[in-house]
């Protein structure tokens, strides 16, 4: 088993945990898409990750070993970690975090990542909601997505899709009508093609059908 520092391996494990975490089906094809990598170097790093012990196949099917989700795990935190670093100590805008935090996750050491669990309080979720792995606040709530719940509902975000940290024009709208994490707002209207109007006090905004179902919200009421 390869140790130390392999960026490659880790962003690949990495993106496999985060889309079994959303609940997609891991293929070569979902992980093409979402590092924006042809299909045959996906294919040829996944071959690696696999003679390296870190995933195995079912079919197309992808799953990660127990060493590949300590690993991916591990990447996970630090990055979340450093989200965190990064939004609430730094200031740096919160559509801007996920990219930086990606160059951070590869290099902080343990004793770096001891630092900061302990500076930063040991936090529950990243800036976006997801949960950060081993933290001792970490709390479970029922969540759903955003397009499924009914009108008149008060729905508060919870969570955003590791799919939509990468979308800073989704981002920065979300941050423009003041739906982040923790946020409240009633769903006044729905449309036949799927777009969800809310409302925030006396600010009324549509969220499309393809960012609705990347937005995981607890019912309020």
């Amino acid at each position: 088993m390869e140790t130390g520092y392999h960026p490659p391996v880790e962003e690949y494990l990495e993106t496999i945990h985060a889309l079994e975490e959303e609940g997609t089906p891991v293929i070569g094809a979902r992980i093409a898409e979402r590092l924006g990598r042809s299909a045959p170097s996906v294919s040829e790093m996944l071959d690696r990750l696999a003679e390296e012990g870190y995933i195995a196949r079912d079919g197309r099917v992808i799953r990660l070993t127990s060493d590949g989700e300590r690993l991916a795990t591990s990447v996970v935190r630090k990055h979340r970690l450093a989200e965190r670093l990064l939004t609430d100590i730094i200031g740096l805008e919160w559509h801007k975090v996920h990219d930086e935090a990606g160059r951070w996750e590869h290099v902080i050491s343990a004793d770096v990542e001891e630092r900061l669990i302990a500076i930063l309080g040991d936090p529950a979720t990243c800036p976006h909601g997801n949960p950060i792995p081993g933290s001792k606040g970490q709390r479970v709530a029922d969540v759903v997505p955003l397009h499924t719940a009914s009108v008149g509902a008060t729905v508060r975000l919870e969570r955003i899709a590791e799919s939509v940290e990468i979308n800073r024009a989704a981002l920065r709208y979300l941050d423009e009508h003041h739906f982040i994490p923790g946020s409240a707002a009633q769903v006044k209207e729905k449309s036949a093609d799927g777009w969800c109007t809310l409302n925030i006090k006396t600010n009324e905004f549509a969220i499309a059908p393809e960012l609705s179902g990347q937005l995981f919200v607890a019912l309020v009421s």
